[in-house]
């Protein structure tokens, strides 16, 4: 968007267009007191040297996952990301967020979305991905309730294994009462698949569970799916698409919606955004699905062209028929996950998955071996685990950065009833000589 400055002519003039003396006069409906008299307390004007060297500073106060070896996660990972990833999406044509409108002018950008969806279907094994949403938690909410649209039902079952700040999302789309959410318990760090039947009724439109869990924890999704079922509801699972390299996809087990946090596909951690919404469905569920498809048609003289083929969101149609008021998907996103898909390859997913796989269980049971920690769990994880530590959990994370160390997350920040416990995750990135290190760090904790 381009800046166009206004001069003291230009603003007297419009001033004098609408009928007032001052810019003031414009704010004359604000009360008085809650108007600031006073100008911002901001710092002096800098010169661009100064202004850099400023921020520069301020960015070095920080300490992030390149200064140290990262084990956090929880939603956000320390994968690597290819370089031919940053190359295509800051080509000038793709290197914005918004999507394309008009196929005539956005056939690359069009394609690439379709590439995009196309390659999400192969790896969770669903027959329809959207263009992408905000986030893992916002697709995990829009799940919610495209559920209820579907099955014309008004309530939800939540595992309480799903990520908290998902669950936090999903309860403020459904303040307006249109639609209830029963949280259940969890067992192990798994879905309780006992509980969940136990809640199940006419008025239940899906059972809403993660694989792996917030704890890192693999779901029995084929038991589940069939609870769902024979229910007449839906199965929604959250999952990380980068295990699905190496596991059996969502599909396979009766998951009727399939979303993920897409931010480890070739997105940087960046503070922790923005992320990536993967959203996908069964074809029958279409017209109930959230957000936008793009797809692959014929134009008049038999060449290949990608158009949006469904746009449900209220600027689209009449605001009752709106599928989602999402206004925009994150397409710069959604492009960097479809190059590090096609960079890596499906032998190269597989590769970096078992990767993950083996080294955060060669970590934890190091870890279980110094006296330190404990299980938490018994249920098989992928590549991330919680542990039980032995001590303070903040003096622990305190003393590891001091040594080079980001120790994990700490679960108390989100439940009391995880006091104690640190959530792990173990990257492709990690090497066995920075796995030994910190063990042998904590060992001498």
């Amino acid at each position: 968007m381009r800046f166009i400055p206004v001069t003291c002519e230009d603003q007297a003039h419009m001033l004098a267009r609408v009928g007032v003396g001052s810019v003031d006069d414009l704010f004359a409906d604000v009360p008085e007191d809650a108007r600031l008299a006073r100008p911002l307390a901001l710092p002096e004007p800098m010169g661009e040297v100064e202004l850099s060297a400023h921020l520069m500073s301020l960015a070095k106060a920080n300490t992030d996952a390149s200064d140290v070896v990262s084990f956090l996660g929880g939603g956000c990972y320390d994968h690597y990301v290819p370089a031919v990833v940053d190359a295509v999406i800051s080509k000038p044509a793709f290197f914005t967020a918004y999507t394309p409108y008009q196929p005539e002018v956005s056939q690359g950008t069009l394609q690439a979305i379709y590439e995009y969806q196309s390659m999400i279907c192969q790896l969770t094994g669903m027959e329809v991905a959207n263009a992408s949403m905000y986030d893992g938690a916002t697709a995990f909410a829009e799940a919610a309730l495209m559920a209820c649209r579907v099955t014309k039902r008004q309530r939800v079952l939540v595992s309480q294994s799903v990520h908290p700040e998902w669950r936090q999302t999903l309860a403020t789309y459904v303040e307006a009462g249109t639609v209830t959410v029963t949280e259940v318990a969890g067992a192990d760090g798994l879905a309780d698949v006992e509980a969940l039947a136990a809640e199940l009724a006419d008025d239940v439109a899906a059972i809403m569970v993660a694989s792996p869990t917030f704890y890192g924890t693999l779901d029995d999704l084929g038991a589940l799916g069939e609870l769902a079922h024979e229910a007449g509801a839906l199965l929604v699972v959250g999952t990380n698409p980068i295990l699905l390299g190496v596991m059996e996809p969502p599909a396979t087990y009766g998951a009727d919606i399939v979303v993920a946090e897409g931010q480890p596909l070739g997105s940087p951690m960046s503070y922790g955004g923005p992320g990536l919404g993967v959203f996908t469905c069964r074809q029958a569920h279409l017209r109930q699905m959230p957000g936008r498809v793009a797809g692959r048609t014929t134009d008049v003289d038999g060449k290949t062209g990608f158009v949006l083929t469904f746009s449900t969101r209220e600027q689209h149609i009449r605001r009752e028929k709106a599928t989602s008021n999402i206004c925009s998907n994150h397409a710069l996103n959604a492009l960097a996950a479809g190059v590090y898909l096609s960079a890596v390859g499906r032998e190269g997913l597989r590769g970096i998955a078992e990767a993950c796989v083996a080294k955060a269980h060669y970590l934890e049971a190091a870890l279980v071996s110094t006296g330190r920690f404990e299980r938490a769990f018994a249920a098989p994880f992928g590549y991330e685990f919680a542990l039980q530590y032995r001590g303070d959990v903040a003096e622990m994370q305190r003393t590891l950065v001091a040594r080079g160390f980001f120790a994990g997350l700490d679960l108390a920040a989100f439940s009391p009833d995880d006091a104690g416990l640190v959530l792990f995750a173990v990257t492709e990135k990690r090497t066995r000589a920075e796995l030994d290190r910190f063990v042998g760090e904590v060992s001498a904790l």
